[in-house]
């Protein structure tokens, strides 16, 4: 079709028009790409994207993160917790359960050298050991309703069902909750209690850890009281309870904590701290009930046999021997706050 001169002139600059309307647009778009920037920001992905990596905005609503509508941190955490916490953990716990049982297979009981002599010592007044066995009670029960819902998820379902397993849930976060308003009293009355006794001897307590306190084999270290192994034990329960306190009180009452960053890592260090104390635990357990001949009878009936004092804690036993109190008429066995005088005829 042939057109004329005028219309194909008024046709070209029409085409033309149309181009321009169709590729200017995509001009700042190629201009990027040729400045290597690889294109122009959408402000709306921009937006959401911002959101997402937690970044505040502004909003009417004002107050602390009202800004902030995704908190990043919080599943960064989430996925530590997931893929890092629970299975590392688990293998910690594992482990050190693991190691004892090998040591205990291999080396036995640890049984009194000497015997037992007959002859008691007292160790603890009653109100030690009431303040003991108070933390003892109030330990357990936060270590025992925390782990299950560290790792209920994986150890419950399968036997309790969904349905059970969040009944149990629900149960052990009461009871957590409840019971760790105790947990502070607790903590100050275990640190002015053994206080006095729990202080560092620097070239005691070297020598004691040097030689692994002697499990390994080898004579006794010496020690006073109580060696380095439950100084170290009495240090890790006052200095990582209170920062179970302190973040259990800031997740306790989340309106007086000023941010979801400070309610984060109040639950990140109090979890990280219980993990590294129940397994500390586990060796006390061990160490103070079932490894070692004559060490749970100081906290059952405060007293301990001679020969166990002295092979165990040197330094105390011969404190004490040195200033024994004689035995209350017609008794024959035990003298308060040292080694009981035997009988004539014993």
């Amino acid at each position: 079709m042939h057109f004329p001169t005028r219309y194909r002139v008024v046709i070209s600059l029409m085409l033309l028009l149309l181009a321009l309307i169709l590729l200017v647009p995509l001009a700042p778009y190629a201009l990027a790409y040729v400045q290597g920037a690889g294109g122009v920001a959408n402000p709306g992905t921009e937006l959401w994207r911002e959101v997402r990596q937690g970044v505040p905005g502004q909003t009417q609503v004002q107050g602390t993160d009202t800004g902030t509508l995704i908190g990043a941190g919080g599943e960064q955490w989430r996925r530590f917790r997931m893929e890092q916490l629970v299975p590392y953990s688990a293998v910690i716990f594992a482990g050190v359960v693991g190691l004892f049982v090998l040591y205990f297979l291999i080396r036995g009981r640890i049984r009194i050298t000497a015997g037992r002599s007959g002859r008691l010592i007292q160790r603890y007044t009653l109100s030690d050991r009431w303040i003991h066995w108070f933390m003892a009670v109030v330990f357990l029960i936060l270590m025992l309703t925390g782990l299950v819902l560290l790792y209920g998820r994986w150890i419950l379902i399968p036997w309790l069902g969904p349905e059970g397993f969040s009944a149990t849930a629900q149960f052990c976060k009461s009871a957590h909750n409840l019971t760790g308003l105790l947990f502070p009293v607790a903590v100050v009355l275990v640190l002015f209690a053994y206080l006095r006794e729990a202080l560092f001897n620097f070239k005691v307590d070297i020598t004691w850890f040097l030689r692994a306190g002697g499990y390994l084999g080898g004579k006794h270290p010496s020690s006073g009281k109580i060696n380095a192994g439950q100084k170290a034990w009495y240090w890790t329960v006052v200095v990582g309870g209170v920062l179970l306190c302190v973040s259990g009180l800031a997740l306790y009452f989340p309106d007086f904590v000023q941010s979801r960053e400070l309610l984060r890592n109040a639950y990140q260090v109090h979890t990280l701290v219980a993990v590294f104390i129940i397994a500390f635990f586990f060796v006390h357990i061990y160490l103070g009930a079932i490894g070692m001949e004559g060490s749970l009878e100081a906290m059952t009936s405060g007293s301990v046999d001679a020969n166990w004092a002295k092979e165990q804690h040197d330094l105390w036993y011969e404190e004490v021997r040195g200033q024994p109190e004689p035995d209350p008429p017609g008794a024959g066995g035990i003298a308060a706050g040292g080694v009981a005088s035997p009988r004539p005829d014993d």
